[in-house]
């Protein structure tokens, strides 16, 4: 109990430093050195000066493919009929490859972390390499693990294939592994079984809004981002990693001709093919000023005619609620728990899941201001994925505890079930800036979206409204790859320019802006967006909802180098828009101070309700119940493995009630009201609760 506690207070556990291997055991360097058929994969490390990272201390992953499969991708570059230049290849043989080539190649094999083969197994993984661009692995009828559906690991079906160095764990591979250099926007053009949908993409334009692979100045020019002070105060001034430039990407969900066909039959439809689209978004999208308050509120007509190009055209529409802003493969779409057939999050790291919490989230699409939600829902098998499943009085129930009985949370649509992507499209489904992801049926943003599957508690994990943490491959990082990316200096946190995030304004340049990847945290999903300065002040952009009522909340953690903070909330990033919130908060107060008055509720004959309803009117909630962040991840249902009654305690302060329209921006923000440079801010999600659902006159709140 105290260890918790001070790993939480401190806020930066350090990742174990210990190594699984003796200290007898040949780096992964020298064993490539001495490997004759990996002569041509080590001419690639040492042209890169990958070669002396593999002979140094730390722990990673090499997938190093033999000398046949090199000459083999190195005669495909060279004879692309696709490229002018052969690549920038200078001739067909290793000497004729480019600097940059060998550094993505080498890059593109290594790993900052020890890859366990049981978990490139199984049902799969998908990690990160020091390309900052992803694997996917899986395993093929002979029991042979893939990387990316192509390259075998040899020897992974009799785990001999798993060789330990004494900085980590190497691979031989039977090719290279491949990646997609296509953009989205260029892989839907020759895409089987697509071709419905990449005609829409094209005749909308909407193909050009995902060929952005970075972001870059009015003039064109990648960004390249400055830093003015990496120092982790928490960590003893240690300087953080932080990214360069930033990488754009998207995730776009498409329907197969065959799903589009069946559908334009279902609704009566006799035209095929993108004719029959057109009607099909007609039948969908004409009426939607009925349900959709953007247009309505901004006076806009939905036109059906033949002008795709318009924003606000029926097939358009419908094209753009298909994208996000940021670029997601199939299993990292949720953060899903450990063992419901996805390794995700990685071994080792605490999930958050306990008491039956399920994995969701909700993400802004490319149609203005609209959100959908994506669900891993407990009552269907395996790990179904769903997008925009609506139960009727989710978040709401009839029983003390529990999310309640089923009589009242019928099913009132299925949603659109997702597909995780087949042979047919697996191998083009990852491509340079995004993932390409088919649905099992037609997803549209009609009336049982904002009236149905949005009429509940909205809980929004920071890392979701702001892209640029998925993009650029920060939601899913351990702190042993942090930890790595520093160059083993501190690998708690990420740090970040003040001008890297479109959703966040700093209005003080003392700010200092980080996120917690991945570690043992009282925090949601287990990571946070956190910062401090000695006065620090920014606003960040929180994500749209349907016109309505809501009460706004913040999840946050009592703790003594916690800061004390006014919020405001404004129309604008302009801090002349912006409305005080109520009163500043003191993270320093203890959560059972007279002023909150949390008490162990499982020690209370009513389990804490006449204590909840004193907190409440006190502007204060306990944690959810449905989630964790402690050591003892086995711990269930058993007391104090739970934010809502744990030893290190979270709360929810209730920030009030407004009236938020869709076609408005809203800005939340966040200053600092004392001066002290080491004091922290800490933003780990927002609740918008429809005041049906508080006020419900028939059920109450579940805690989850």
């Amino acid at each position: 109990m105290a260890f918790a506690a001070l790993v939480f207070a401190a806020c930066n556990p350090e990742p174990d430093e210990s190594s699984r291997f003796t200290e007898t055991q040949e780096t992964i360097g020298a064993m490539i050195d001495n490997d004759t058929s990996l002569a041509s994969f080590n001419y690639i490390l040492q042209r890169s000066g990958m070669d002396r990272m593999m002979k140094s201390y730390g722990q990673y992953t090499c997938f190093a493919p033999n000398n046949r499969a090199v000459a083999s991708y190195i005669d495909s570059l060279y004879n692309d009929k696709t490229s002018e230049n052969h690549n920038s290849m200078t001739e067909n043989s290793l000497e004729g490859l480019s600097d940059s080539l060998c550094n993505d190649i080498a890059l593109y094999h290594l790993v900052s972390t020890p890859q366990q083969l049981s978990d490139l197994g199984g049902s799969g993984k998908t990690i990160t390499t020091m390309l900052r661009r992803s694997i996917t692995s899986s395993v093929d009828s002979e029991g042979l693990v893939l990387l990316n559906s192509q390259a075998r690991i040899l020897g992974s079906n009799d785990v001999s294939g798993e060789v330990e160095a004494s900085n980590g764990i190497l691979y031989r591979l039977d090719k290279v592994v491949p990646r997609n250099n296509s953009k989205i926007s260029d892989v839907f053009a020759g895409l089987d079984g697509f071709s419905i949908f990449a005609e829409a993409m094209r005749r909308t334009g909407l193909s050009d809004s995902v060929s952005l692979t970075q972001k870059v100045d009015e003039t064109g020019k990648v960004i390249q981002y400055e830093l003015n002070d990496a120092k982790d105060v928490s960590d003893g001034n240690k300087e953080s990693y932080w990214p360069k430039n930033c990488d754009v990407k998207y995730t776009v969900f498409a329907e197969s001709d065959e799903v589009m066909e069946k559908a334009f039959k279902a609704e009566g439809i006799t035209q095929t093919g993108f004719d029959g689209l057109v009607e099909y978004c007609k039948k969908v999208y004409g009426g939607a000023a009925g349900w959709y308050d953007y247009v309505s509120e901004k006076g806009i007509q939905v036109s059906q005619g033949d002008d795709y190009t318009n924003r606000f055209n029926v097939l358009n529409m419908f094209v753009a609620y298909h994208i996000l802003y940021c670029g997601m493969p199939y299993n990292q779409l949720v953060f899903l728990k450990p063992g419901s057939g996805n390794q995700n999050p990685p071994a080792g790291v605490k999930w958050n899941y306990c008491n039956g919490g399920e994995p969701y989230d909700y993400y802004e699409t490319m149609l203005p201001h609209t959100l959908m939600k994506i669900w891993n829902p407990r009552n269907t098998k395996g790990s179904r994925i769903f997008i925009n499943r609506w139960v009727r009085n989710n978040t709401l129930t009839d029983e003390v505890g529990t999310y309640g009985s089923d009589a009242m949370h019928p099913i009132e649509s299925e949603g659109v079930e997702v597909q995780n992507p087949d042979e047919s499209i697996k191998d083009k489904s990852a491509t340079r800036n995004g993932y390409i992801i088919p649905l099992k049926s037609m997803l549209v943003y009609d009336s049982k979206v904002p009236n149905g599957v949005l009429k509940e508690r909205l809980r929004f994990d920071s890392y979701t409204f702001l892209p640029e943490i998925i993009n650029n491959g920060f939601r899913y990082m351990t702190m042993n790859e942090a930890k790595e990316l520093s160059g083993g200096i501190t690998g708690a946190r990420i740090a970040f320019p003040l001008n890297f995030f479109d959703n966040v304004v700093c209005y003080s340049n003392t700010t200092a802006l980080r996120i917690n990847v991945k570690g043992w945290y009282r925090a949601y999903q287990g990571d946070a967006f956190q910062g401090w300065g000695s006065s620090y002040d920014l606003a960040v952009r929180i994500p749209p909802v349907p016109t309505g009522d809501y009460e706004f909340r913040i999840f946050y953690s009592p703790m003594k180098h916690g800061g004390m903070m006014q919020f405001y909330m404004g129309n604008s990033s302009a801090k002349n828009s912006m409305v005080a919130m109520g009163i500043p908060l003191d993270v320093r107060i203890d959560a059972d101070d007279p002023l909150i008055g949390w008490t162990k509720f499982y020690e209370e004959d009513d389990r804490g309700v006449a204590t909840d309803q004193a907190m409440r009117n006190r502007g204060y909630m306990r944690a959810p119940f449905g989630f964790f962040g402690g050591s003892n991840v086995s711990a269930g249902d058993e007391e104090g493995a739970n934010c809502r009654g744990d030893n290190v305690v979270t709360l929810r302060l209730i920030l009030g009630t407004d009236r938020y329209r869709q076609s408005d921006d809203h800005w939340l923000r966040i200053k600092s009201v004392i001066e002290d440079p080491d004091l922290k801010w800490q933003l780990d999600f927002i609740e918008m609760v429809p005041t049906s659902v508080v006020n419900n006159d028939q059920y109450s709140e579940d805690w989850y």
